[in-house]
């Protein structure tokens, strides 16, 4: 679990205006209690702030593995808003802990490699070549699958689908979760040059600084992940967690996620 970020109502500086949250200008401000996923940090800590100026509202975040934040709500915790991936909401619905029919697609990011900065850069711009890569190389690296890592989970199928899941499992190291914003063991590992070649979600490789990204997976093997939200069924925040779905959905918003490594909803 990468902890708790309580983003406070000081505005980091951006370049670019966001719209002000539809239906948020509500008499009283709320404390909106929002889950999500890692991948979307380096983009929340820009927008957070932002809505919060614009709303009146406060947010209060709490931002780890999916497969993390998915268990906590389910054991019992209740955020106003949780994101998480699709399959993860429809679980939650389905437990009672979202509400039905609360889901909105926010976006979605695929997985990229990394490797040590100025080291030979691998081919992966196609199957073949990224197949003929994997195999060259002394070992690779992602987080822990059983972290609930969609990446990694993804990674581990599509080896066995391309046939060389016997060649890669001995040469795979698994690493423990980390803060997306300030390094940590995958990254170290790939910038040490214990690890050739490291993966993770684009929007998590491309503000490494100690690492170079060296692309995303060939189109026809990519694996997204599509990240969705949805409200707490017991949220008492209902209109002010709403407010910030729309804000996260308006297009502005949706421009920005680009711009940081996602793709349209």
């Amino acid at each position: 679990m990468y902890g708790q970020l309580f983003v406070g109502a000081a505005v980091l500086a951006i370049s670019s205006l966001f719209p002000t949250a539809t239906g948020t200008s509500a008499a009283r401000a709320a404390d909106i209690r929002l889950f999500y996923a890692g991948a979307l940090q380096p983009a929340f800590l820009e927008l957070l702030p932002k809505f919060e100026q614009s709303s009146g509202h406060k947010v209060t975040a709490t931002y780890g593995p999916a497969g993390a934040l998915t268990d906590r709500i389910e054991k019992g915790d209740v955020p106003d808003v949780a994101i998480v991936s699709g399959p993860q909401i429809d679980q939650l619905e389905k437990a009672g802990k979202v509400a039905t029919s609360s889901r909105v697609d926010i976006g979605k990011v695929g997985i990229g490699a990394v490797i040590r900065k100025w080291a030979a850069r691998p081919d992966i711009s196609s199957v073949d070549a990224f197949k003929r890569s994997m195999l060259a190389a002394k070992s690779i690296g992602y987080p822990d699958p059983a972290l609930g890592a969609a990446p990694s989970i993804y990674l581990t199928g599509l080896f066995g689908r391309l046939g060389i899941a016997a060649a890669m499992t001995p040469k795979t190291k698994l690493f423990s979760a980390s803060p997306p914003t300030a390094g940590g063991p995958l990254y170290e590992g790939v910038a040490s040059g214990a690890v050739d070649i490291g993966f993770n979600q684009i929007s998590e490789v491309v503000i490494q600084p100690n690492v170079d990204f060296i692309g995303p997976l060939p189109p026809e093997i990519q694996g997204y992940t599509l990240f969705v939200a949805g409200r707490g069924a017991s949220s008492k925040e209902v209109s002010a967690g709403q407010a910030l779905i729309i804000y996260l959905t308006s297009a502005t918003t949706q421009d920005f996620l680009k711009s940081k490594g996602f793709e349209g909803r």
